[in-house]
């Protein structure tokens, strides 16, 4: 991204080095594991597209899934899956909103995204794994991760009673059926939305989660395992973005003044992993994930470490 194009868009562009912090997003300038500020940035996208607008239901979204994960909800305990967690969901959220602004800028013949689409998308988007959290009276769950064969399920029925919460039952169903674009309970072409505009933006959601192909989770051994298996993981979420999700991720141009720094950041976690993975002495693992989880919060049973 060049200056002038940074500054178009309201962004910064990486450092010279190329390298971003781990609890940054794309472009090195959004804190991902701060609500306030993911929140501030969408908010700022709504209104630059929508300048005669409001969305109270964007800021209460926000605010309501913070207390959901942070284990502040009298119904439910708090996240305790490490790759789901809350950076993951504003990650998503907020490359939901840059593509649904790609979209709208960069419209020539598709029909206009109405502002109450957006505010779907972004609420869809902040709960779209919603379904990890697990009820305070689940006595036979001890870890969300137990949930991932159906999280996306639960995800649709917590949208089904959330969206009319906030004032938006019109379109509860239909984001209980976007949330699948995050997740393969359903086949893509089984999802049924009437609306086609409705429909895109489930892919964009789809798109911004970005999961790897198949319905079994992967295993990986070690660090190593992981590194060697990159080029696989990036070769399926390819065809999945391009055949299933129909490129929604071209959007991103438009919104970064002409570069995909998504596309080119997958890339060169691609080349690094190819490298890494012919050196048997590198360390294959340069950054440590931020810790996002309450404390105290365990992912997995103590007696799965290994001592």
């Amino acid at each position: 991204m060049t200056e002038s194009q940074a500054q178009e868009s309201g962004q910064t562009p990486l450092s010279g080095t190329g390298t971003r912090r781990s609890d940054f997003d794309v472009t090195d300038t959004i804190c991902t594991t701060d609500p306030a500020e993911v929140a501030n940035e969408v908010m700022r996208l709504f209104l630059e597209l929508y300048p005669d607008s409001s969305s109270p239901q964007i800021e209460r979204a926000f605010d309501d899934m913070w207390r959901l994960y942070e284990g502040k909800h009298r119904d439910y305990h708090a996240c305790d899956t490490e790759y789901h967690d809350i950076q993951h969901v504003l990650d998503v959220t907020l490359t939901t909103a840059r593509l649904l602004d790609g979209y709208e800028r960069s419209r020539d013949g598709p029909p206009p995204l109405p502002p109450v689409y957006f505010v779907v998308g972004v609420i869809t988007a902040l709960f779209h794994d919603f379904g990890y959290l697990r009820r305070r009276n689940d006595h036979k769950h001890r870890y969300g991760a137990e949930y991932t064969l159906t999280h996306v399920g639960r995800g649709g029925h917590f949208l089904l009673d959330y969206l009319p919460s906030v004032g938006l039952k019109r379109y509860a169903k239909a984001a209980s059926r976007m949330v699948h674009f995050t997740g393969y309970e359903r086949k893509v072409d089984t999802i049924r939305l009437d609306d086609p505009l409705l429909r895109r933006v489930g892919e964009i959601i789809g798109t911004a989660d970005k999961q790897p192909d198949g319905r079994i989770v992967t295993v990986y051994e070690s660090g190593d395992d992981l590194v060697r298996k990159t080029p696989g993981f990036y070769s399926n979420a390819m065809k999945r973005l391009d055949q299933q999700l129909n490129r929604a991720y071209d959007y991103a141009e438009k919104h970064l003044g002409g570069q995909n720094l998504y596309l080119e950041e997958m890339q060169r976690n691609v080349r690094y992993a190819q490298v890494a993975a012919a050196e048997s002495e590198h360390d294959p693992l340069r950054r440590a994930a931020p810790i996002t989880l309450p404390p105290r919060q365990r992912s997995y049973p103590e007696d799965l470490l290994i001592r």
